[in-house]
């Protein structure tokens, strides 16, 4: 019997995240205002940016901490300023991942696709 909770799979790439390590492969670092811009502006020529824009914000500072807790993003502290910034091997590893996942989507999409025909 599996744990609760332990069952539920990703079903979609998420857009979120592939956004947010894109942006912190650079080797800039970021506040949370300027980081979110960006990954908005890259969702929105995607169109991929649904819903509200004070959920996508949400959701984004809530994908940035969990990088943060898996050691992908460096949080830097100074006063009130917190500025994050990509590790670069983890960001490496996180994209070779997400590419796979895209791909394996696509390849699914195009298989459901063509089943429908």
């Amino acid at each position: 019997m599996s744990k609760p909770g332990i069952s539920f799979t990703r079903r979609a790439p998420d857009n979120i995240t592939e956004e947010l390590v894109a942006v912190l492969s650079s080797k800039a670092s970021f506040e949370f205002k300027p980081l979110f811009d960006i990954v908005l502006l890259n969702l929105r020529e995607r169109n991929a940016a649904s819903g509200g824009e004070e959920m996508l914000r949400l959701r984004s500072y809530e994908k940035l901490q969990g990088l943060v807790n898996q050691g992908a993003v460096t949080r830097t502290v100074k006063g009130i300023t917190k500025k994050y910034k990509g590790v670069a091997a983890r960001m490496v590893t996180l994209r070779a991942e997400m590419k796979v996942l895209r791909a394996d989507w696509s390849e699914k999409l195009r298989a459901k696709a063509a089943s429908a025909t």
